[in-house]
């Protein structure tokens, strides 16, 4: 058969793409851009009509998709998701719980690293379904936006469905999927899901030229989620041959890679090419992906290594976090007694920038919440440890920066105080 005969003997309707799942299956999709509404929107025909019932979904960071179909409120309890990484969908879900009631979103504690491993070795997957981009003459689509566990995840599930979708980018790097891999595929012309660029406040923008004086030529860089590191980015357009290698690719890196400051030329792997395991943004920013050979798509237990990370020199990595305390753990998933996101990927890049020579690992937020009423730096926790003291570098407020290696607990304390607004200073010095 030809590539294209095999292409047509596997193409189907959603709801025939999923027909035998069964209740209590293991189920996974792709996360974020690479969710596919149309399976998930079938797999949701199923389950409130009451065909399949105690889905196990496993995910990272839902969006839009999501949802509107497998995550409405109605459907909880027959699909019950096993989510690693909560977004906004997931913490609305959890808000909108009455006491006493079970949580209808049953949270999975695993770095973003360990995801791979995970499905690999431990979770039993009946069925696993994403977005890919179109296949070409050769018989090979690509996972497009999100490598990360889905490259894995699709090799290890009893059946692999596919969403076509000709919006989404091919890309290069160790991202290819052929058609003998694959059980089902499904056609859907959708807009990906997009992401706006956030706003910046002054104390961002505050915090955002603190660690943009950090960061020198050569340097490789990660960037986390959000407006800060889309600020420190823009901060950077006279740096010369940076580098990328990041959990995350966005248009604030992209950039930086149009405008001429990222060469990747200084790397020690994958020289000449931006690494990266997943990707969002704009559809500006997905055709920039598409067809880019400068861009290297690779699982997430590849990228986040920290012993792969540290090859390279000079390695930046910028994260945020929710709560300090004063020796310097840093709790940057957990809310108001409630699971905020996930540990993802933080850890791993704070040890790999450590271990790189010459490599920083900056953690920044600004130092209060609620408009200013509560400090970000505290005596204690409220939640889990996602970066141990042990593992923190360096910190960055609106109110300076400060290197805690090799910092005795009292040296760190008095030094985060002084990162803490002025009005909670007298209050963390005398322990409060």
């Amino acid at each position: 058969m030809s590539q294209i005969d095999k292409y047509r003997a596997r193409l189907g309707t959603a709801a025939e793409a999923i027909d035998g799942l069964k209740s209590g299956a293991h189920l996974a999709m792709g996360m974020a851009t690479a969710e596919p509404p149309a399976l998930l929107g079938a797999l949701a025909d199923m389950a409130e009509h009451g065909r399949v019932d105690d889905i196990k979904l496993w995910y990272f960071h839902s969006m839009d998709h999501a949802r509107d179909t497998v995550l409405r409120p109605g459907l909880l309890g027959r699909i019950r998701p096993r989510c690693m990484f909560l977004s906004s969908i997931e913490r609305k879900l959890l808000g909108s719980q009455g006491p006493g009631e079970k949580s209808p979103i049953e949270f999975v504690p695993v770095a973003f690293s360990e995801s791979p491993r995970l499905f690999k070795e431990q979770v039993p997957l009946d069925l696993f379904c994403t977005t890919v981009s179109p296949m070409d003459k050769h018989g090979w689509f690509t996972f497009g936006t999100s490598n990360d566990y889905s490259t894995t995840a699709a090799r290890s599930a009893k059946k692999l469905v596919v969403e076509v979708n000709p919006n989404m980018p091919r890309v290069f790097g160790a991202s290819l999927l052929h058609i003998s891999e694959i059980d089902a595929i499904v056609e859907n012309t959708s807009p990906l899901a997009e992401i706006d660029a956030p706003g910046t406040s002054a104390e961002e923008a505050i915090v955002a030229a603190t660690i943009a004086d950090m960061i020198d030529d050569r340097s490789c860089l990660q960037m986390g989620i959000g407006a800060l590191p889309g600020a420190v980015c823009a901060l950077l357009k006279d740096r010369r041959d940076l580098g990328i290698h990041t959990e995350l690719m966005t248009p604030a890196l992209a950039s930086l890679i149009q405008c001429g400051a990222v060469t990747n030329q200084a790397k020690t792997t994958y020289r000449g090419r931006s690494v990266f395991t997943f990707a969002m943004g704009d559809r500006a920013f997905y055709d920039f992906l598409d067809d880019n050979p400068g861009m290297h798509s690779a699982p997430v237990d590849v990228v986040n290594d920290p012993r792969h990370i540290a090859k390279n020199r000079n390695v930046v990595s910028v994260n945020a976090t929710l709560q300090i305390d004063l020796g310097g753990a840093c709790n940057s998933e957990h809310l108001m007694g409630r699971q905020y996101s996930g540990s993802g990927g933080q850890l791993d890049f704070v040890r790999g920038a450590t271990a790189s020579k010459g490599g920083k690992s900056i953690i920044a937020c600004q130092s209060t919440a609620r408009n200013g009423t509560v400090s970000r730096i505290v005596p204690r926790l409220d939640g889990p440890v996602t970066t141990p003291r042990n593992d923190t570098h360096i910190v960055v407020t609106e109110y300076g920066a400060v290197d805690l290696r090799g910092k005795s607990l009292n040296q760190r304390s008095d030094a985060l105080i002084g990162l803490a607004h002025p009005r909670f200073r007298d209050e963390l010095a005398n322990g409060l």
